[in-house]
């Protein structure tokens, strides 16, 4: 896969689309949602919040979760489509954590939320 370039996925089903896209927020997605190492062509894309699952809803939990996305989408840093990327995380309600993702690039800002599943 060249660099930039991602499979696309419909983000309310998880199917492919059979596209190639260059979106970011695609590049966020999957960054995201792929358990890291799970992936046969890539094996270091991906992120470790698949594991937060049977983790207790508690402050630890949030840093664990930022530490986690930012290193899944330290190589859209890496690859030049971002400058820097900040992520918060707040509770969202029973068993979820938001993640609000800003992405920064050279043509501005973009945003993005992420739920993760917690207890």
């Amino acid at each position: 896969m060249l660099p930039g370039m991602d499979a696309g996925i419909n983000p309310t089903t998880g199917d492919l689309t059979g596209q190639r896209i260059t979106t970011l927020a695609n590049a966020v997605y999957l960054r995201l949602m792929t358990p890291l190492g799970s992936y046969w062509a890539a094996p270091e894309l991906g992120s470790r919040l698949h594991e937060l699952k049977r983790e207790k809803d508690k402050a630890r939990v949030s840093g664990l979760a930022i530490q986690y996305a930012k290193n899944a989408l330290k190589s859209l840093i890496d690859d030049g489509r971002a400058t820097s990327i900040d992520i918060t995380a707040e509770r969202a309600g029973d068993g979820w954590l938001k993640l609000l993702v800003e992405v920064f690039t050279p043509a501005g800002r973009q945003t993005f939320e992420h739920l993760v599943s917690v207890i």
